[in-house]
């Protein structure tokens, strides 16, 4: 059999020219649908809580990948979960999301995105849909939950708080909010963890320098975990897409905080 030599300059513009449709077959066609579990522990000894963070769902109708989310959260058998926002973009969704979501099999607390609020939705089956898990949909109030353990507060996205419910000293306080920047807007008060959404991670991210754009409210918390005057924020990027069907280098997420 004749074996073709391939030229060194030939490999390289092969490789050029395949590198660019490999990039973009990854960010349409693998990775905005690529779930990863990231764990996150935020205590030196035993952990006495593990929980999930999710946010940014989007639900356009992709009723398989939704169901792969809750799969997936409950085979984590967390103690609780966290939703931070966006649940859907038009109200025509809501349903669906709703009945896929109402199979997580843990307490679940959740906040509104800005797109809960765009999709003119009916916030009532949300909340129906929140409190029959056990947990809540918070709108700038808070729950005790753990024998008084840990205190989950719910701040909404349609104003800037500078005041939210009480901090509980006997409790961890954990603050649900969508917009990662108005971390700059809680004053003096300081939280023993912080979860946002929002900036999806900028969908796509370039090695060395970082997402190439994101969404208004993010500056500089666009995804991961920061240490802030408020307290440690974490920014999860995210389990949808918008407006386009594109990730690079930033795998939707749902993480699992050790508290």
């Amino acid at each position: 059999m004749k074996v073709t030599k391939v030229s060194r300059r030939r490999f390289i513009l092969a490789a050029l020219t395949l590198s660019p449709c490999a990039v973009i077959a990854d960010a349409r066609l693998l990775e905005p649908t690529w779930l990863k579990v990231k764990r996150l522990r935020l205590t030196k000894g035993k952990p006495a809580h593990r929980f999930v963070h999710f946010t940014d769902v989007h639900h356009k109708g992709d009723r398989d990948y939704l169901q792969s989310v809750v799969n997936q959260i409950n085979s984590l058998r967390p103690d609780f979960v966290c939703f931070t926002g966006d649940l859907i973009e038009e109200q025509r969704f809501l349903a669906e999301a709703l009945e896929i979501l109402s199979g997580i099999k843990a307490p679940m607390f959740g906040v509104p995105g800005n797109h809960d609020y765009w999709s003119k939705a009916s916030f009532a089956p949300i909340e129906k849909c929140f409190t029959a898990t056990g947990g809540a949909w918070l709108r700038d109030e808070a729950r005790l939950i753990f024998d008084g353990k840990i205190n989950i507060i719910g701040a909404t996205c349609s104003h800037a708080n500078q005041a939210l419910s009480p901090l509980n000293s006997a409790a961890k306080n954990i603050l649900l909010i969508h917009y990662p920047a108005w971390v700059k807007k809680l004053g003096d008060q300081r939280f023993d963890l912080l979860l946002a959404g929002h900036s999806h991670g900028g969908q796509v991210r370039i090695p060395f320098y970082g997402p190439i754009f994101v969404p208004f409210a993010v500056d500089e918390y666009d995804m991961g975990l920061f240490q802030t005057k408020a307290g440690p924020l974490y920014v999860n990027p995210g389990i949808g897409w918008f407006p386009v069907p594109i990730r690079f280098r930033c795998r939707p997420e749902i993480t699992v905080i050790e508290i």
